[in-house]
């Protein structure tokens, strides 16, 4: 559990909030969605987690959608920077989905220790690091409520419920499920920051949802 903290929220937050200060969010978001096909070929190795074809398939059709929102690929400024440091974000969260299982998967742990230890480890090392790089700020009211909820909604709530996602949920499906928010990011991004989405953007985010309701319509038949 501290592992998957400083892996967690220490690295993976921590180069997200890079990132986003570099790329716009949409553009963030649909690169940490290559997550689920890099913890599909980890799953195999380390936790005999083999997916079936039509999973296979929804991942291809998941990095197909971010390719299609992507190109052609014309980085400018400090854009390029900015993906370097989504990707070492990416590889990150991964590593943490395969942890995370492999914690959760046993169910002797309750998922809400497992989110406040990880958590605690990996924030108070983010918090360190922070403020021996830039100091403590100068935080208005509105800047503290949206702290707040960062940290009890974004955060604390929606960390637990992954953790109980992967109690019962393979770490792919759980990641794959995790990308559906891109469409949602999308929505949000265009309504509070101004960030359009072009035709050919939201053609790759529906592939990249369809690629995901494959996977989940092929547990479906497994379970039933």
């Amino acid at each position: 559990m501290i592992l998957l903290g400083i892996i967690f929220y220490t690295f993976t937050q921590g180069t997200q909030f890079l990132g986003l200060s570099l790329l716009p969010s949409v553009t963030v978001s649909l690169w940490l969605n290559f997550t689920p096909l890099i913890v599909a070929i980890l799953g195999i190795f380390f936790l005999n987690e083999k997916p079936s074809k039509l999973q296979w398939l929804g991942a291809t059709l998941f990095i197909v959608g971010i390719v299609t929102y992507f190109f052609p690929i014309s980085l400018i400024g400090n854009q390029a920077l900015g993906l370097i440091i989504m990707t070492i974000g990416v590889i990150a969260n991964s590593i943490s989905a395969i942890l995370g299982r492999d914690i959760n998967r046993s169910k002797n742990i309750s998922p809400l220790v497992v989110t406040f230890i990880s958590m605690g480890i990996g924030a108070i090392i983010l918090l360190s690091v922070g403020l021996i790089l830039d100091g403590f700020p100068v935080i208005s009211l509105k800047t503290w409520l949206f702290i707040l909820w960062l940290a009890v909604v974004n955060t604390a709530f929606a960390f637990t419920l992954w953790n109980v996602t992967l109690r019962s949920l393979s770490a792919m499906e759980s990641s794959i499920i995790n990308g559906t928010m891109l469409i949602q990011i999308a929505i949000l991004a265009w309504i509070f920051l101004g960030e359009k989405i072009t035709l050919q953007e939201g053609i790759g985010m529906l592939i990249a949802a369809i690629g995901a309701l494959f996977v989940q319509i092929k547990r479906k038949i497994n379970t039933t």
